[in-house]
């Protein structure tokens, strides 16, 4: 059945008219993205579709290649930039997003929700740096390394540079484990304690190290590694 032949209050675009994006599901949003089906699907049917792929997750949506996107019947290179670019600006949006910054981050869990939105579904790994003042504000937040899938490598000087340049007096690793498993390794041990070395040198404050996977994190403050 073509989208034109749908009730009005069942093709997406009408719908985000009449009830706000809000109210339509996955698929009907990326329909929208999409723009139109084939031949032989309406373009739901080719969201649907997509989305099977992914499990109905758009992280791995997110997560995947051109070439593998446009293996989907009705995925062509245009369309995939289309999704690629709605999701990226998604994820932007997460970074701009005040609300947890308005409040001091006084635990590891909040750090995780923070930075989730950036690091779930990566297939590779990415270090990231939050910058703390006095009040445990988070005054800014940086990617600062990327790497493979086992290991990234992060430059204690960059960190430091940064920090001094936004007056932070704190600063908080956090990097993924694409993996899903949160427990450090030898590497990620000893990338702790060169930061926390470098940090001391400039009497800023290394509050902690946290691992991100999609549904667990690992602290090492919490956990009292590296950490008194």
């Amino acid at each position: 059945m073509k989208i034109k032949e749908l009730c009005s209050t069942e093709r997406p675009r009408e719908k985000m008219a009449s009830n706000g994006p809000g109210a339509l599901t996955n698929a009907e949003l990326l329909a929208i993205i999409i723009g139109s089906g084939t031949q032989k699907e309406n373009v739901l049917e080719v969201a649907n579709r997509l989305l099977r792929r992914s499990e109905g997750k758009l992280s791995e949506i997110a997560a995947m290649s051109a070439e593998e996107m446009i293996e989907t019947d009705g995925i062509g290179p245009g369309r995939y930039a289309s999704i690629a670019a709605a999701l990226e600006l998604g994820k932007r949006r997460c970074l701009e997003d005040p609300g947890i910054e308005r409040v001091a981050l006084t635990d590891a869990g909040m750090v995780w929700r923070m930075l989730l939105p950036m690091l779930r579904g990566l297939q590779h790994e990415e270090c990231w740096i939050v910058f703390l003042n006095r009040a445990n504000f988070v005054v800014h937040k940086k990617m600062v390394s990327q790497g493979g899938v086992t290991a990234t490598v992060v430059d204690p000087r960059i960190v430091m540079k940064e920090a001094l340049n936004r007056h932070a007096t704190g600063i908080i690793m956090v990097h993924n484990h694409p993996s899903g498993n949160p427990r450090p390794g030898t590497k990620d041990i000893e990338e702790t304690e060169r930061m926390k070395n470098a940090a001391n040198l400039f009497e800023i404050a290394l509050m902690d190290h946290v691992i991100v996977c999609d549904d667990c994190y690992f602290s090492f403050a919490d956990d009292r590694v590296v950490f008194p």
